[in-house]
């Protein structure tokens, strides 16, 4: 059992420099899209479709994988994944074309889905019940310091010395990150051994199976809902913001900056208010979606709202992650680390996919209603089930 009175905070630290370059490396696309389109000669959709051939190689092939490397060691995994990705930025590149590219997206893609559906429990190995909130709050950090730090640093790197020089500076902090782990990241016992007499039961027949089935669907749609506007929001802040292109990078700074805030906020709230503060975030991010599709024009209201954004959405990936840890069995643990790694993978290519298909379809202005309504399907699902559960729970106890 983790030590209840040392909290593990360079552990958690160094996971969280993990998930940090990790999360700068799959999204690192997506402030470079127009220069990777005009060096490639590809289309602006064409190019957003990088975003979803990285996710949806993760969603096919993270649960495979998990199960795959189920009996090996966390944290060598953990390293082995680190400099497969490092590979796979360095490949991209040094791509000659869009399809090799693409090649080098798998890659990524293959090792970011079991990077998560490792990372993602490791936490919760680290830690008692009582501090999985700020636990992986922590963890998150590393998520959110990729939009602070990360994505826009290399997008002003990618405007600078290219979008090729980019891509293998973040391959060489990468490989950094993975001698980091290797020294300071404690190793954790993630099989759990049975009990004398004990027989194993099917994860399909794990009681707490159902409950983790609907915190992915939140997932999917949640990510889903932001990605079909954030995948193409570098477009979108320069044709319908007004904003010149220069300052795209410090506005996703911004935008970075508010997603710290917003995660804090959510470590010291999701242990307490799980529920409640979840339907907020989403409500709050609902609301500068819209002032963004309504209020297009005024650039200060933009901005502020592009905030509010960010804020809201900052915390909403760790809740959920949270509410998944406490929803899981411990035996259920890994495989539904792996679910949920998929469910963010669908939920991120999908929007992209989504995006790319409305683009072709309509036009940006498009992009901010989809994902108002998706937003609003998650939010409505996410609401009903826990009505519907402490009501259950209140009948069981008449």
């Amino acid at each position: 059992m983790p030590d209840e009175k040392r909290f593990p905070w360079v552990g958690l630290l160094t996971l969280a420099g993990a998930i940090f370059v990790s999360v700068t490396s799959e999204f690192l696309p997506t402030g470079l899209l127009p220069d990777m389109a005009r060096d490639l000669d590809v289309s602006l959709s064409t190019a957003g479709l990088l975003v979803t051939v990285f996710a949806g190689t993760v969603v096919v092939a993270t649960t495979p994988l998990a199960a795959i490397t189920r009996n090996v060691s966390r944290k060598a995994l953990v390293v082995a994944v680190l400099m497969v990705i490092a590979l796979a930025n360095v490949l991209a590149a040094i791509a000659p074309s869009y399809e090799l590219l693409v090649g080098a997206r798998i890659l990524g893609g293959l090792a970011h889905g079991l990077f998560w559906a490792v990372v993602a429990a490791y936490s919760a190995h680290l830690v008692p019940p009582h501090q999985l909130g700020r636990a992986v709050a922590i963890t998150s950090g590393g998520g959110s310091a990729a939009f602070v730090l990360g994505v826009p640093v290399g997008t002003a790197l990618g405007h600078v010395l290219g979008w090729r020089a980019a891509f293998l500076i973040i391959g060489g902090i990468v490989v950094v990150l993975a001698i980091v782990v290797v020294k300071y990241l404690p190793a954790v016992q993630h099989k759990v051994p049975l009990r004398t007499g004990e027989i194993p039961i099917p994860a399909r027949r794990d009681r707490s199976l159902p409950g983790v089935i609907i915190v992915c669907t939140v997932i999917l749609l949640v990510l889903t809902a932001h990605n079909t506007f954030y995948t193409y929001i570098t477009p979108w802040l320069v044709s319908e913001g007004g904003f010149p292109p220069d300052n795209v990078a410090f506005l996703l700074f911004l935008f970075g900056g508010a997603g710290a805030v917003g995660l804090v906020i959510a470590g010291f709230a999701t242990d307490r208010f799980p529920k409640r503060g979840f339907a907020i975030a989403v409500l709050a991010l609902m609301t500068a979606i819209t002032v963004l599709a309504v209020l297009t024009g005024n650039q200060v209201i933009v901005t502020v709202a592009f905030v509010v954004w960010g804020v809201s959405f900052g915390g909403i990936p760790a809740m959920l992650q949270t509410r998944m840890l406490h929803t899981a069995s411990f035996r259920l643990r890994d495989l539904a680390a792996a679910l949920q790694t998929t469910a963010f993978n669908i939920g991120i290519g999908g929007g992209a996919l989504l995006g790319s298909l409305i683009l072709d379809g309509f036009d940006l202005t498009a992009l901010p209603i989809a994902a108002l309504v998706i937003f609003a399907i998650a939010l409505v699902l996410s609401v009903s089930t826990d009505a519907l559960r402490a009501a259950r729970a209140r009948r069981s106890m008449i």
